[in-house]
């Protein structure tokens, strides 16, 4: 079993930067995929970004390409997404999420098999 702790959210202009983490307790393994999900009010859940805990390989979608960067700290199992020129339309609850096997789609929410409590990001304009 792993729990995993988000922290770092909270309210920043338009053009800020925010660093989240997410703290894992419990055994972590090289096959393990960690992502960064997102939802806004009256939305479906978005992926953001993820990697791979074993060869550190990284994955963005589009919206977040080149301001986002996901990175880990096997020593600290901790994950981090460092976000920069953040926009009003990146306000959400971010959530951060581990995929055991990460055979799939590191992009697919539905395989994912932990989930952390989420943290709050708003972006005034």
């Amino acid at each position: 079993q792993l729990q995993l702790v988000e922290s770092g959210g909270g309210l920043v202009q338009a053009g800020g930067s925010l660093r989240l983490s997410c703290e894992v307790s419990g055994r972590t393994f090289s096959t393990y995929c960690m992502g960064w999900f997102r939802q806004a009010p009256g939305k479906g859940r978005e992926f953001v970004a993820a990697v791979r805990w074993g060869s550190g390989s990284r994955y963005y979608a589009d919206s977040v390409q080149g301001r986002f960067t996901i990175s880990r700290d096997n020593a600290k199992n901790t994950v981090y997404l460092q976000m920069n020129s953040l926009k009003p339309e990146d306000t959400a609850v971010y959530h951060c999420a581990a995929d055991r096997s990460c055979i799939d789609s590191v992009y697919d929410s539905r395989h994912y098999d932990y989930w952390g409590q989420g943290t709050q990001v708003t972006v005034s304009s």
